[in-house]
């Protein structure tokens, strides 16, 4: 039973509104202030508020703003005997769902209730819908605590209230594939399907069939009609990954595709109608390839409307301890493990590789180290690294060399204190807390060093 709060102080009116909901089944609470509606509001939602505009000692509108602090979603309608124009619209700008004019007939009255909490309902739907998918591939299946990500998810947000193409670049294992999961979660094809093709992996005689798909007899082999992927896709969201390997004599043929929303099977004359949203996404450096003749501008400039830069782990460590211990959580459950967490040591030497395979390497390193751990605790021996990996570009950056001198002084630090933070705050010379954010950043805990490990 829905739940309706009536603030009006003519005691007359609060009465019969209250009998006509309550001959509809509603459960009503009417008061005449604005200060008992907001003590009733602290103490339980409302699915509905009717709220008159002139009350004793502020505005309904007032009121309303303050409802709207404990919950920005609650329906209002606000009421009044003096109608104008301008109490209309500022009631609408500043959040109401709806004004009315006394005296109102029932039937208006009704239908305002009815188209509010029908509303209401359809926006709780939608947030349970998206909570649902979320938990598969939405935004709460990205692990991240770096403001590089941050915009990039800012990124994907916006991207996904669009129908716009979008080209995802980023370099191998820095998840380009979940980003074009969770641009489809969350976009309005979410109940339509997602269809992925790893382009490097199709042989290029078998390209145009696997797209396109094709008519009895049309080619050696072709024994049946068979759907092409990009009908699968129809109405949802196609994902090609590696365009780049897309060869150049389907590329006019998918650029026309893009074009025309529209495509003919192998081997037929019946046009096939194409609703899907492009996303795209390489490792290579596109535009290089363009320069370079393997890849068709104008397929290009189709492809690339919104464009989304994966950056690589090694630019984002501060997210390292996080996707190590969600990996860790993940393998140990899997596996049945007693692992619970790694040592200062181990942590630091994830903190300092380069992670040329990005979060796909990190995911493979941490189920080696499950795997092979017999202890609860991870030991620095259990992470192997590429041994092949070095840094390209000689020297560190700056930036990277004093966050390692950082956490080596803090490691050290550490250990000589055994963990006692305020201690290795005072040998530091800085204050707890500052220490403590240090800390964070380095993803070092005062717990390990308190078990000497």
């Amino acid at each position: 039973m829905e739940k309706i709060l009536i603030v009006d102080d003519d005691p007359a009116v609060l009465k019969v509104l209250t009998m006509r909901l309550e001959v509809e089944k509603y459960s009503v609470m009417g008061v005449a202030s604005g200060d008992e509606a907001f003590a009733l509001q602290k103490q339980g939602f409302f699915d509905l508020a009717l709220i008159d505009y002139q009350l004793k000692g502020e505005t309904g509108i007032q009121l309303m703003e303050k409802l709207h602090g404990i919950d920005p979603e609650l329906p209002v309608v606000v009421m009044t005997a003096y109608g104008t124009i301008k109490r209309a619209v500022e009631a609408i700008q500043k959040g109401a769902h709806s004004f009315l004019t006394k005296p109102f007939k029932d039937v208006e009255l009704m239908h305002q209730i009815k188209t509010c909490l029908e509303k209401k309902k359809l926006v709780k739907e939608v947030k349970e819908l998206r909570g649902m998918l979320s938990k598969q591939y939405g935004f709460d299946n990205i692990i991240c605590r770096d403001k590089k990500m941050e915009k990039v998810l800012k990124l994907v947000a916006q991207a996904a209230d669009t129908d716009s193409n979008v080209f995802i670049q980023g370099e191998s294992g820095t998840g380009k594939e979940l980003i074009a999961k969770t641009l489809h979660v969350t976009s309005s094809r979410r109940d339509a399907p997602f269809i992925a093709v790893n382009c490097g992996a199709i042989p290029e005689t078998l390209f145009e069939s696997e797209l396109f798909g094709h008519k009895k007899g049309a080619f050696t082999g072709a024994v049946t009609n068979r759907q092409g992927l990009l009908e699968k896709a129809q109405g949802g969201t196609f994902f090609f990954d590696e365009i780049s390997e897309i060869p150049l004599s389907v590329q006019a043929k998918l650029l026309r595709v893009i074009q025309e929303n529209e495509f003919y099977p192998l081997g037929g004359g019946e046009k096939v109608s194409l609703h899907v949203r492009m996303v795209a996404a390489t490792n290579t450096n596109i535009v290089e390839e363009v320069k370079k003749g393997n890849f068709r501008e104008d397929l290009f400039y189709r492809i690339h409307v919104i464009p989304i830069m994966l950056p690589p782990l090694r630019e984002r460590k501060e997210s390292i301890p996080l996707l190590a211990h969600h990996f860790l959580n993940e393998f140990r459950t899997r596996m049945k493990k007693p692992v619970k967490k790694f040592s200062s040591r181990a942590m630091d030497k994830l903190l300092s590789s380069a992670w040329p395979g990005n979060i796909r390497e990190l995911k493979n390193v941490v189920e080696y180290s499950v795997a092979m751990s017999d202890s609860d605790i991870i030991p620095e021996d259990l992470i192997i690294l590429n041994k092949t990996e070095s840094s390209l570009h000689g020297m560190k950056p700056l930036k990277d060399a004093k966050l390692d001198f950082e956490r080596d002084y803090l490691v050290e630090l550490l250990e000589l204190t055994q963990g006692n933070v305020t201690k290795a705050a005072k040998l530091a010379g800085k204050y707890r807390a500052d220490l403590y954010e240090l800390m964070k950043k380095c993803g070092l805990q005062a717990d390990d060093f308190r078990k000497g490990v």
